[in-house]
């Protein structure tokens, strides 16, 4: 009788560690797909917002001081304020530098290895930068 509660036991533990792996398995492939897609949407917007900001800049003939005039502008060259509504899909987005002159823009994981991998900017004539997270972070 003994012996038969020691299979029983030893099934159990085996049951138990394989069904850990496979939601590890699973957790990995999950989180680095969401990484990826994070990863994309962030590229994808910081080169809308260089856009939006080259167009606005070739009709007026100086580049916007500040984002608001992107998103109120008649008609708008951008459909929403990506700065004031991140952390958008896992990234931090601002424009440190918005002047007549250029831009500067960048999307940053708002938790690195978590939301995203690599952090990404934008300057003026579209010069787009990516680069991984820091190990400090």
């Amino acid at each position: 009788m003994n012996n038969e509660r020691g299979k029983s036991f030893v099934s159990i533990m085996i049951a138990i560690a394989l069904a850990a792996l496979i939601l590890r398995v699973a957790l990995d492939r999950f989180l680095s797909y969401s990484i990826a897609q994070n990863e994309s949407a962030a590229g994808q917007t910081l080169k809308l917002i260089s856009a939006s900001m080259e167009n606005y800049a070739h009709d007026t003939g100086a580049y916007p001081k500040d984002f608001a005039t992107l998103t109120q502008s008649k008609p708008a060259y951008l459909d929403k304020d990506y700065i004031a509504l991140s952390p958008l899909k896992g990234y931090i987005y601002s424009c440190p530098k918005m002047d007549a002159t250029g831009y500067i823009c960048s999307a940053q994981p708002y938790k690195c290895r978590l939301t995203g991998n690599t952090g990404f900017s934008i300057s003026t004539g579209s010069l787009f930068v990516s680069e991984k997270c820091g190990k400090s972070e």
